[in-house]
């Protein structure tokens, strides 16, 4: 019966994939693309799709092919705008009222379907016209590569969990850093060039084109944004209204199956140990265009399934959404400009109740989920030693508990502005990336600041991404502080001012600090010998009463501390004049009340 109900399914899928291809006019064979040819058994290299651009861009007036950068090993990053007209710059789009809307592939350059799904799109926009109304209210800007070193890294080996094609790029770029984790320190070429694309553009809508690993499921494409407390609310409205109400059930129309991203606790027992979504911190590209206060769709379709149906199903979503800002433009404008709006408000005042989530989790609250899954079971594996997971072919559908309620975890109250000395070249240069309005100090400046002293330093036990991760517990601290002619001023009323908020605060996930990028203020450089330092507690257990019992109450009570030579010299170092009082805080000051700096807009040396 459960085979029966399987073919029944895919007769389905099959006639209304064919039904729908009956009434559009049929492909000239010359403009199918790379993928079509090859029955989706390939997909094109970087030289066949940058042709592929070029030859839209030659047929039709609706379409310019540039670039936008280079990458690590000198390839250009490809960009094809397509828009009607004549609005191809960002002037002419905003100017026109249209919608720019961003589309993304290849970040993970072995996951494809994106590359292919938007050659199509842009084909049956410009030469079968079947979808020519797309341009009438939109801009498009679609990268069809992104990691151009990685995607030219191809191997039938590269993904071992990804059903097709039949040769595949690399899933980082010729450094071997992941592109998807690099939005905001941006350390890659690519992301530098991508974030300029972005300050030129200011793109209304995002979307993010990979393939899901995970579990077995019937799904064919899932999906993702963020929707939590760390999204302004007209951008949290437009998802629940437009996305959640008229895009998915538009792309589902065409026969396939969507979900929502699906994490599976343990995928050996998802019945008692659930799913949950997916929070996406700033790293990812979908976590960091909501701190530009955009929508930020990421499209995720299911590995297992065949190269055919993953592409299919992308460009289904992507003709939804982009079906769904031409019939009203206006709705994500409207969102767009009132998130922007809130967070520049917002930074005009400092409010100490206020907070703004920084680092959210998912809640213990769960609800009933129906999974449409593929029958499986555990066996005890003779090859690991550990239960493993086997899948059958039968259709299987069960519940599970799903968490995806969110909550902040880490939040903060926005000050009027940061203030950094000028030394910190490489955060500022970081900052000014990102398309920050800043400002420099003309003098020196005393003022009066919040900032942080850090304890219980820990180190990352390897690289990731690059970098020595650091975490760190924070003591707030005011003080006044002076500031040399030169340091940089971040005010927070600008749009922008979430950025800002996340690389700065050091307890959020990709900030300045948990990066690496402050690593030397926690290198004690000056030492004292242990004679030396043996004399000086003398001297300062003669002349402090209070602090001579302190100590001996530290050595009664800590017998790490008693046993260590080390430790009780150090207690007598750090409360000496010999001490660096600057050894772990936090150079960046919070500026929370309005100040008479004599100021310069900042001008960056690059």
């Amino acid at each position: 019966m459960a085979r029966l109900s399987k073919l029944l399914i895919l007769l389905f899928t099959i006639m209304t994939v064919e039904a729908n291809a009956q009434n559009s006019p049929p492909i000239p064979p010359e403009w199918r693309t790379p993928a079509e040819q090859t029955d989706y058994r390939e997909t094109p290299r970087y030289d066949e799709t940058v042709a592929y651009c070029r030859k839209l861009a030659a047929a039709s007036p609706l379409i310019r092919y540039t670039d936008f950068g280079r990458s690590g090993e000198g390839r250009a990053l490809p960009l094809v705008v397509a828009a009607s007209g004549d609005t191809f710059t960002p002037e002419a789009a905003h100017r026109a009222g249209k919608v720019v809307v961003l589309i993304q592939a290849n970040i993970h350059a072995g996951e494809t379907d994106g590359k292919d799904a938007g050659l199509a799109l842009l084909r049956d926009i410009v030469i079968t016209k079947t979808r020519a109304g797309l341009l009438e209210h939109a801009v498009v800007l679609f990268i069809p590569i992104y990691n151009v070193d990685g995607h030219e890294r191809r191997s039938p080996y590269n993904r071992i969990n990804q059903n097709g094609p039949a040769e595949m790029g690399w899933r980082a770029n010729a450094t071997n850093l992941n592109l998807n984790r690099d939005y905001m320190k941006a350390d890659a070429p690519e992301t530098r060039a991508w974030l300029r694309l972005w300050n030129e553009w200011q793109p209304d809508l995002f979307i993010d084109c990979h393939v899901t690993d995970g579990a077995d499921f019937r799904y064919d494409v899932t999906y993702q944004y963020e929707a939590g407390e760390n999204v302004p609310a007209p951008l949290r409205e437009w998802w629940r209204t437009a996305y959640e109400g008229r895009i998915v059930p538009s792309a589902e129309a065409a026969g396939r199956l969507f979900s929502t991203y699906l994490v599976f606790r343990d995928n050996r027992d998802p019945q008692h140990k659930g799913v949950e979504g997916f929070i996406g911190t700033p790293r990812f590209a979908t976590g960091y265009t909501p701190l530009r206060n955009r929508p930020g769709l990421l499209i995720e379709t299911h590995m297992l399934k065949d190269y055919r149906t993953r592409v299919l199903g992308t460009y289904d979503l992507l003709r939804a959404a982009l079906e769904e800002v031409n019939r009203d433009p206006e709705g994500l404008l409207r969102a767009d400009r009132a998130a922007d709006e809130q967070v520049t408000s917002e930074g005009r005042t400092y409010d100490p109740a206020r907070k703004v989530a920084l680092r959210l989790a998912f809640t213990d609250k769960s609800v009933p989920r129906l999974i449409k899954g593929i029958e499986f079971h555990t066996e005890l594996s003779d090859v690991s030693g550990a239960l493993r997971v086997v899948y059958g072919t039968k259709l299987f559908d069960y519940t599970v508990p799903f968490f995806n309620e969110t909550h902040a975890v880490v939040s903060v109250a926005p000050p009027l502005s940061y203030i950094i000395p000028p030394q910190w070249t490489s955060v500022i240069d970081v900052l000014a990336a990102h398309g920050l309005r800043m400002q420099r100090l003309a003098e020196p400046l005393t003022v009066d600041v919040e900032s942080y002293r850090f304890s219980e330093v820990k180190w990352g036990s390897s690289s990731f991404e690059g970098r020595v991760l650091v975490a760190q517990k924070n003591q707030t601290v005011s003080e006044r502080r002076t500031y040399p002619a030169g340091s940089v001023v971040v005010p927070l009323a600008q749009p922008a001012a979430r950025v800002a908020l996340n690389l700065l605060e050091p307890d959020a996930p990709d900030s300045f600090v948990a990066w690496g990028f402050f690593n030397s203020v926690f290198e004690q450089k000056e030492y004292g010998e242990d004679y030396v330092l043996e004399k000086l507690a003398r001297e300062m257990l003669a002349h402090d009463e209070k602090l001579r019992h302190e100590f001996e109450q530290r050595v009664a009570n800590d017998p790490k501390f008693a046993a260590s030579a080390q430790e009780r010299l150090r207690f007598f170092h750090e409360r000496s004049p010999f001490w660096d009082r600057q050894l772990n805080l936090y150079p960046v000051g919070r500026i929370t009340t309005p100040t008479d700096a004599r100021l310069v807009e900042f001008t960056s040396a690059k």
